[in-house]
């Protein structure tokens, strides 16, 4: 028969940029499968100018990319007792944004980012918690099928939404595509489409469009 306990839990989260009452723009970006934030973050770097804090929480969950050693990565959930991993990661990103905008002006734009799997995780930060936020950015990745309908058309209804991906995505493909436009209808959200000649990468120019558009 299984059994839950609930215990204290640390997790790690990377910063670029001195949060201040003068910044401008807090970027809160969830990286992919199998990458670390520190490394995540610093493909934010064009944005280091003074005016952002970018926040990179990592994954809960770290494993080695191959075999039993060398490289490390972290995943958000796996499909194995995903209910609970899930609100394991949404109560810790409520956690480390509660932290960071404590030091910050109230009146702050806040843009949540997520990249590959980090879509699906800073989706559901978005509308299965009280975050406040401007807008919701999901770069290679899509609105997961399980979220809320009529939450995620509240929570969403006045935000701006970004699906951003590159042209040569060989992850994004043409039916991933056809089911975000399937799951954005049924939550009543038409996110603004940006592409870039690319595949599953960021990319500075657009990261910048973004940030001017906020």
């Amino acid at each position: 028969m299984e059994h839950r306990i609930s215990f204290e839990f640390n997790g790690r989260y990377e910063m670029l940029g001195e949060p201040s009452e003068q910044t401008e723009q807090l970027w809160f970006v969830c990286h992919g499968h199998g990458q670390l934030a520190k490394y995540f973050i610093k493909k934010f770097e064009t944005l280091n100018d003074g005016k952002h804090v970018i926040v990179a929480p990592e994954g809960l969950f770290r494993y080695y990319l191959q075999g039993f050693t060398g490289r490390v990565g972290a995943t958000w959930m796996t499909k194995e007792d995903r209910t609970f991993d899930i609100q394991n990661y949404l109560t810790f990103l409520s956690a480390v944004m509660q932290e960071v905008k404590q030091k910050l002006n109230p009146q702050v734009k806040v843009t949540l980012f997520g990249f590959s799997q980090g879509a699906a995780t800073i989706s559901r930060f978005a509308t299965q918690t009280d975050v406040t936020f401007d807008q919701l950015v999901l770069w290679a990745g899509i609105f997961p099928p399980d979220l809320p309908p009529l939450e995620s058309q509240r929570r969403l209804s006045d935000k701006t939404c970004f699906l951003v991906y590159g042209l040569k995505d060989q992850y994004l493909t043409e039916p991933r595509i056809k089911e975000q436009e399937s799951i954005a209808a049924q939550i009543k959200v038409t996110p603004e489409v940006l592409t870039f000649e690319g595949e599953h990468e960021l990319n500075d120019q657009v990261i910048q469009q973004i940030s001017q558009k906020t």
